[in-house]
């Protein structure tokens, strides 16, 4: 794994052109900053400009920070956060297929690591989808859609993690990369916490909803930002796992074409 190449197919200097190589540590690294740049610029705006209408709720008490689905909806961070989420969608499919065909080949004859790599492609892809719909379709535009997009985004989202963890717990128990190693070590600590802030989020949540105490909205707000940079941060350790990898377009010689 750990040999320069392309992330798909077969690739050989003497036969194909390329007409296109990257790195694939930029692709990793620049796919997170986009979505990290578009959150952070959300809320300072949301903070600096439009405080009063981003941290209001129904029960009109008092609260200091805005949720990330209130800070979006408002104008012009929603098309911030859709241009940075637009963009960074299609690099996050091309690393969900390239998980895909790294597990199939390390688990070809391992049944249950493959059908567990083939669901968690399905997780991955359908979290980067659940993010696009609550992206584009925000909370006060139709507040139902964008619910089934935030649901499918975190249920994609935990169960995705759960299952890299285990796949990477068997890859570890047969490979002595150090960065394989640190790969897992980081995925299963980011994993737990972000289960565990989730948990927090819907305790302060419902616990809003429920007595409408002054400030517990603000608390549901940043577990909120939690869950979504520890997210980033599970999908930034593609930089240990692919760190050698590169992304090629080529190009086949003059005598191959028709």
């Amino acid at each position: 794994m750990r040999n320069n190449g392309m992330l798909q197919g077969p690739y050989s200097l003497d036969r194909d052109k390329p007409l296109f190589r990257l790195p694939f540590t930029i692709i990793a690294v620049g796919t997170v900053c986009l979505a990290l740049s578009g959150l952070v610029s959300c809320i300072l705006i949301s903070l600096l400009y439009h405080f009063e209408e981003s941290t209001a709720t129904h029960c009109k008490v008092h609260n200091y920070l805005p949720s990330i689905s209130a800070s979006i909806s408002l104008t012009p961070e929603r098309y911030i956060w859709r241009f940075c989420i637009g963009l960074h969608s299609a690099p996050r499919f091309l690393v969900a297929a390239a998980y895909f065909n790294f597990y199939r080949g390390r688990f070809l004859n391992r049944c249950q690591e493959w059908l567990l790599s083939f669901v968690n492609l399905l997780c991955a892809q359908g979290e980067n989808l659940g993010l696009l719909l609550l992206t584009y379709v925000s909370s006060d535009e139709t507040y139902s859609v964008h619910k089934i997009g935030f649901i499918v985004f975190i249920a994609s989202s935990l169960i995705h993690m759960a299952i890299t963890c285990r796949l990477w717990q068997v890859i570890k128990k047969y490979s002595l990369i150090p960065e394989e190693q640190t790969s897992y070590r980081l995925k299963v600590r980011l994993f737990t916490f972000n289960i565990s802030v989730c948990i927090c989020a819907a305790y302060f949540y419902r616990r809003h909803n429920t007595y409408c105490e002054a400030g517990v909205y603000t608390f549901f707000a940043f577990c909120e930002y939690l869950v979504v940079l520890s997210n980033m941060a599970f999908h930034m350790t593609a930089y240990w796992d692919f760190g050698s990898k590169e992304v090629m377009i080529a190009t086949p010689p003059e005598d191959k074409r028709f």
